[in-house]
């Protein structure tokens, strides 16, 4: 059936790792973590390419890229989104733990995903998740609150993960 949907399932490796990201970025997390601990109007500089929204997936999507190539373009720009807020956080902040175990989730969905190489996904995705690593100074930046950066995430992640998990 999800063949015939066009839609590659999930390893159950990232199934998992996706729920424990889920329950992780629960609203209450995300208002406490990100809002309520961060001063009025912060925001974080990421690049324009690092705010991936549910808009961009359906368009990347009727651009017939395949859904194992949006996961992995999802888990590269959340992970690069999840480093731009560690940057700004002291240890002692009180967000910081939280966003640790955010990394510690993904770098484990890295290792689900190190299997795959560039080459392996559409030429528009792999010149994305370049761009993004590539963090030259002649990048656009935008200002982004954090909190806006996870509900993104989320908001993708069940886009991406709802059916095949």
């Amino acid at each position: 059936v999800l063949a015939v949907l066009g839609l590659e399932a999930a390893a159950p490796g990232e199934c998992e790792l996706t729920r424990l990201l889920q329950d992780k970025l629960q609203y209450e997390m995300r208002l406490q973590y990100m809002k309520h601990y961060f001063p009025i109007d912060y925001t974080v500089p990421v690049q324009y390419e690092e705010v991936l929204r549910p808009s961009n997936i359906s368009r990347l999507r009727n651009g017939t890229v395949s859904e194992m190539a949006l996961r992995y373009l999802w888990f590269h720009i959340n992970s690069q989104a999840m480093m731009r807020i560690r940057e700004v956080l002291p240890e002692k902040h009180p967000s910081w733990k939280y966003t640790q175990e955010l990394c510690q989730l993904f770098d484990a969905l890295g290792k689900e995903y190190s299997k795959y190489q560039q080459t392996d996904v559409e030429t528009v995705v792999a010149d994305l998740v370049k761009q993004v690593h590539s963090a030259g100074v002649e990048s656009r930046r935008k200002a982004v609150r954090p909190k806006a950066l996870l509900d993104n995430c989320l908001k993708v992640m069940r886009m991406l993960y709802g059916v095949p998990c």
